[in-house]
């Protein structure tokens, strides 16, 4: 009919709402539309208020009960058989006589008011679906183009155009992106503020390289194989241990792949994140061992009680055991939950220890200098003096006292 609105056409607003579907999109139609009656005539009851969902067609149909002349005590809901004739005039006492409300019929102001209304019911409406959305993904893995980026973080659209933000405390040290660049990360947290919900995804979290690992690993995928514990130093280490629940496979192997091919992949996105994979066993000894790889220990003494670890090792082992900048120790105490102390094991307090041990005390550059110059072990600069290591190096005399300084405690 020339009087009924396509609605959903006439509100261009409804196009860019993405996460509303049309049936719900219907529902507060018909309530912003029953608000309306309500307050133009007192009450809905009598009212009916179709919109057609295949093209929002509206339709408003209001029903009173023919009554006696004389005899109507509510307008609204009754109406008199002369007034009721003059529409109908087959029409009797106590039948209904329904007439339709064209919208046109409220008035300008009014249907302006509805419009205004609706689009607000409808952006709240489609906050709450994001934010539940989203609420129900914590933990799992997204994918969204850089839309815009700042100082303290960076802004990623979803496929529907939802933002997710990405704060600079978040990403991978070594992370660099150009606005149209594709991000993979975790939902991290999801929060409503203002009535807008605030998305923080994650490169960072333990469960982004989880995700990880369940993309390039079906067994893991398929529960075959299952990730006991992560813990990460984003952008340099991460130790996963990992266990199988079938006998046959081997669950370090299959995550790692043939020549590394599954583990590569996921290298590449963590910006060159060293993995280390190992076993997870019940053995506190054996899983604090593991921990500790490419390490080789000699000899574990715990402390459960304080939950506490002293790990022995040959000096050429110490080094590894630490790890750069104690990266692989301080994993290793997070991955095993023990705090890990590690300790030399020398049976004659004489033996010479190679220069690379001494890696958690003196500079690289230094090591390398000394090597330079065929100084390969702590004895063999021992061996010189001051004077000539500084002739021979290009060394202060302070950096050198203190090289031999630490030197001579290792044998004190």
């Amino acid at each position: 009919m020339s009087s009924n609105i396509n609605l959903i056409d006439s509100f261009q607003e409804f196009k860019d709402f993405k996460n509303i579907d049309r049936p719900t999109v219907i529902t507060v139609l018909e309530e912003v539309f029953r608000s309306m009656v309500r307050r133009r005539y007192g009450t809905d009851e009598n009212v009916d208020v179709i919109v057609n969902p295949d093209n929002g067609d509206l339709e408003i149909w209001r029903t009173r009960t023919v009554m006696e002349d004389g005899f109507s005590e509510d307008d609204e809901l009754e109406i008199e058989l002369a007034e009721a004739t003059k529409f109908d005039p087959d029409l009797e006492v106590g039948d209904d006589y329904i007439e339709e409300i064209t919208l046109e019929s409220f008035g300008r102001r009014a249907i302006l008011a509805a419009r205004q209304t609706l689009v607000s019911k409808i952006l709240e409406l489609e906050k709450d679906e994001v934010f539940k959305k989203y609420k129900d993904r914590e933990g799992e893995l997204v994918l969204g183009e850089v839309y815009q980026i700042w100082k303290r973080e960076i802004l990623v659209l979803d496929e529907d155009g939802n933002e997710l933000i990405l704060p600079k405390s978040e990403q991978i040290p070594a992370d660099y992106f150009n606005k149209g660049d594709n991000v993979r990360a975790v939902v991290l947290k999801v929060d409503m503020l203002n009535n807008n919900p605030k998305i923080i995804i994650s490169r960072t979290a333990p469960a982004f390289l989880q995700r990880l690992f369940e993309l390039e690993v079906p067994e893991i995928f398929d529960g075959l194989i299952i990730i006991k514990n992560i813990v990460r130093e984003p952008g340099e280490r991460a130790k996963v241990a990992v266990e199988s629940y079938d006998d046959r496979i081997d669950p370090v192997g299959a995550c790692v792949g043939m020549r590394g091919s599954r583990i590569h992949g996921i290298v590449r996105e963590l910006r060159n994140e060293n993995i280390d994979v190992i076993n997870f066993t019940n053995n506190n000894n054996l899983y604090i061992s593991r921990a500790l790889s490419p390490a080789k220990i000699s000899s574990i003494k715990l402390d459960e009680e304080n939950k506490t670890a002293a790990v022995y090792l040959q000096p050429d082992q110490v080094s590894l055991a630490i790890g750069k900048g104690g990266h692989n120790i301080k994993l290793a105490g997070k991955l095993t939950g023990y705090e890990i102390d590690v300790y030399r094991e020398q049976d004659d307090v004489e033996e010479d220890v190679d220069i690379d041990e001494f890696a958690d005390e003196i500079d690289d550059w230094i090591i390398d200098e000394l090597k330079r110059i065929g100084l390969d072990s702590a004895k063999s600069v021992l061996e010189l003096s001051a004077e000539e290591l500084i002739r021979r190096t290009d060394l202060e005399e302070d950096t050198v006292q203190e090289i031999i300084r630490i030197l001579e405690a290792e044998f004190e």
